[in-house]
């Protein structure tokens, strides 16, 4: 299931090559999976992973609705500035 899902949130890669980043692919997943896929991407690789994600995430990929719903619903005391992606 995580192969395609990573096939429709990462599109240019193959999957092995979309979880050689796995921050870039949680904050992805985070951003655009569906409630189901979410579901299924937290019972795999847990909580921790995308609280590690909040911590040091990759640049321009949250929008600011799922930035701060996920750091409300990982426990965080604080929403902080979303990283800016710099060209």
């Amino acid at each position: 299931m995580l192969s395609e899902l990573a096939r429709r949130l990462v599109w240019p890669l193959e999957p092995d090559a979309a979880f050689a980043d796995q921050g870039r692919f949680l904050a992805q997943a985070m951003t655009d999976a569906s409630f189901d896929e979410i579901r299924i991407v937290r019972e795999v690789l847990g909580d921790d992973a995308s609280r590690a994600v909040l911590v040091d995430p990759p640049p321009g990929e949250f929008d600011k609705r799922s930035w701060a719903c996920w750091h409300f619903k990982l426990g965080f005391d604080r929403i902080p500035p979303r990283p800016v992606r710099r060209l």
